[in-house]
């Protein structure tokens, strides 16, 4: 099982972006999809999950500003990231979950003016 985060990049305060987690394999519909970042000196810290079911779970910082969708269909989860600030600012790792874990390698955002 492979997991390819994508859409990192380098945003204006207020913008936004949409990271996509691509996993290889057959068992993305029976996952928890999950979102985590971790910012330069810190611990990596939950920022959103959604399990097979369609229950969701957002960090209270992130809540209003973040949407975490999946399409089981295309193995692909997403994280629509509205409104940034600069406290975004992290390597954001995709992992996917049910019994199993499997971790992304992490894209990059940066939120500066």
């Amino acid at each position: 099982v492979q997991l390819q985060a994508s859409g990192g990049g380098l945003v204006q305060p207020g913008g936004s972006l949409r990271l996509s987690c691509a996993v290889s394999g057959s068992i993305f519909s029976i996952s928890t999809l999950g979102w985590y970042r971790q910012a330069p000196g810190k611990q990596r810290d939950l920022v959103a999950t959604l399990t097979r079911d369609g229950y969701v779970n957002y960090a209270d910082s992130v809540k209003g500003r973040f949407t975490i969708s999946r399409d089981n269909v295309k193995n692909t989860g997403y994280l629509q990231m509205d409104n940034l600030t600069p406290e975004d600012t992290a390597v954001y790792y995709c992992k996917i979950s049910s019994g199993f874990e499997f971790w992304g390698q992490g894209t990059l955002v940066t939120v500066s003016s």
